[in-house]
């Protein structure tokens, strides 16, 4: 239910603060605007699941690219590249690193505004390592 709230306010902040701005200074013929909040949970994301978000980081893509990321123009660039398909984000595992099969489930989440279109996007792991792997150190969440 934290994750919720914390989520829905960090949104509701970028999209008043920062959406107009980004829609007016967005040169033509790119990417419509995009504002985005994402999560990594320690659980599976259902709401009946005791879960923590473990980090968060908010990412503003337009003219210029800004938010709490510590990468937000290779961030951007790698969720353009998605095509607004978030599950192009596991597209390219890394299939050398073996990992543990116990079950620790860990979720990452993607919520806000994607090329001017409402996202909601979860995808849950068995474990941090499988998360890792899948992940392969695509950018976006690199935080």
């Amino acid at each position: 239910m934290r994750h919720h709230i914390v989520a829905t306010s960090a949104l509701s902040l970028l999209c008043l603060a920062g959406t107009t701005g980004l829609a007016q200074a967005q040169p033509a013929g790119v990417h419509g605007p995009s504002a985005m909040v994402f999560t990594v949970i320690q659980g599976s994301g259902e709401p009946a699941d005791a879960e923590t978000v473990v980090r968060a980081s908010t990412l503003t893509c337009g003219y210029t690219a800004e938010g709490t990321h510590p990468a937000p123009r290779a961030a951007c660039d790698a969720l353009n590249a998605t095509d607004g398909e978030l599950n192009r984000l596991l597209a390219a595992p890394n299939t050398s690193q073996a990992c543990p099969m116990h079950f620790d489930p860990v979720t990452v989440t993607a919520d806000g505004v994607l090329h001017g279109k409402r996202v909601a996007w979860k995808h849950t792991f068995s474990n941090t390592c499988v998360m890792a792997a899948a992940l392969n150190g695509n950018p976006v969440y690199a935080f």
